[in-house]
């Protein structure tokens, strides 16, 4: 394809997964792969973008400094609606981007997650033993993928967890792809007064999480306080809605490969346990949205021209599942090398929350299967309601036996 292509001759972007296969990026997505590195798609207000499916040209493209995240910039692809919410910097370049980012990024560093480690194992062991006493079947969503992580990060950034059903309904709405921009607006000034209300207690009253750090800043002049509130939004939803819905989904597609679930449930090696992490992380990459960009100038990338002022979105689901770089990459292998996947983007602005989305998530997995080592679906799996319309992909629902 070229980049005179118009839009009425290009396909749409989201593409629908093919039915009965849930795991699978689009096959659109694996025929334009196969067609080429970068092709033209028509986005939801009929202008197009630049779609970049080969792994190679990802990364290129995501470490350019030619190619922005500024959501305000003419030509970036927006993935709906404006709600005129803003998500802090991660829709920023550098240098702000990198100022704001400073200031919560040590709060993520491996070796602060690691100290939490034991903690987050008490509260998947205390979910576990909840949903062992009660009832079943269960839907695990609700009984354990999402108030895991929900927990782990009210208790890091200093949010009441009694607030998790207003703080969880608004997040599903600001991600909902069909959630109409008025619906967005409500559930992000919604969430964005609220922590206006928390940043203001820590300034009164500051305590020892993340939270009064950043109302500190605000204290220091670095940050206003609506910027306070808008990281503390950013950081709320990132740090719960992406590990629920990777918990979920994760577990799932190792309900549906037995054999892999038992390497997994039968291991107590830490290695083997981290490297399904990054196995499942590639084989699902939850954000199908893809990273979206717009390029300051001209770019010149396998064989085409992105004119500056052009959208740009990297398809990281079918990136992760690039043969030149993951042989047969449609199989679930934990014993794979996957750690070189884009599930969290690269470049400067790859996920900030990663190392805790990798512990949360070792912990989560190994725990579960084994002390429920029956673990079984509960109904089938064409009944399963998976989230095609949300801007992070998993399942509403998870109904569970054992």
């Amino acid at each position: 394809m070229t980049d005179t292509l118009s839009p009425a001759d290009a396909p749409e972007f989201p593409m629908a997964r093919a039915a009965g296969c849930p795991f699978d990026p689009p096959p659109a997505l694996r025929d334009l792969q196969q067609e080429g590195p970068l092709a033209k798609v028509r986005l939801w207000e009929g202008r197009t973008s630049w779609l970049v499916t080969t792994y190679a040209e990802q990364r290129a493209l995501l470490a350019d400094p030619r190619v922005s995240a500024d959501i305000t910039r003419p030509g970036y692809p927006s993935p709906a609606p404006s709600s005129g919410g803003s998500l802090s910097f991660i829709l920023m370049d550098d240098p702000e981007h990198a100022r704001q980012r400073r200031m919560v990024q040590a709060a993520f560093t491996v070796r602060r997650v690691e100290t939490m480690r034991p903690a987050v194992q008490k509260i998947v062991d205390d979910m576990i033993d909840d949903m062992l006493a009660g009832p079943k079947p269960v839907d695990l969503v609700e009984a354990f993928a999402l108030p895991v992580p929900s927990l782990v990060i009210c208790e890091l950034l200093g949010v009441p967890y009694a607030d998790h059903d207003f703080f969880q309904h608004n997040s599903k709405t600001i991600i909902r792809r069909t959630a109409t921009p008025e619906e967005r607006a409500a559930a992000f000034g919604g969430l964005a007064q609220y922590l206006d209300g928390l940043v203001g207690k820590k300034l009164a009253e500051p305590g020892d999480d993340l939270l009064s750090r950043v109302a500190g800043r605000v204290s220091a002049g670095e940050l206003t306080r609506q910027e306070a509130a808008q990281m503390g939004v950013l950081l709320l939803i990132a740090g719960h809605e992406t590990t629920a819905n990777m918990i979920a989904l994760g577990t799932l597609a190792l309900l549906q490969n037995p054999g892999q679930l038992a390497l997994l449930r039968d291991t107590d090696d830490p290695k083997l346990v981290a490297g399904a992490v990054e196995e499942l992380l590639r084989y699902l990459n939850i954000t199908h949205n893809g990273r979206r960009r717009v390029a300051l100038e001209d770019i010149e990338i396998a064989g085409q021209t992105i004119r500056a002022g052009e959208g740009i979105i990297m398809a990281n689901d079918i990136g992760n599942r690039d043969p030149a770089v993951f042989p047969d990459p449609d199989e679930l292998d934990i014993r794979r090398d996957a750690r070189r996947h884009v599930a969290f983007g690269f470049g400067v602005h790859q996920c900030l929350g990663q190392p805790l989305a990798r512990m949360e998530l070792q912990v989560a997995y190994s725990t579960l299967y084994r002390r429920v080592p029956t673990l079984s679906l509960a109904t089938d799996l064409d009944q399963i309601p998976f989230k095609h319309d949300g801007a992070v992909y998993g399942v509403y629902e998870l109904p569970v036996t054992w």
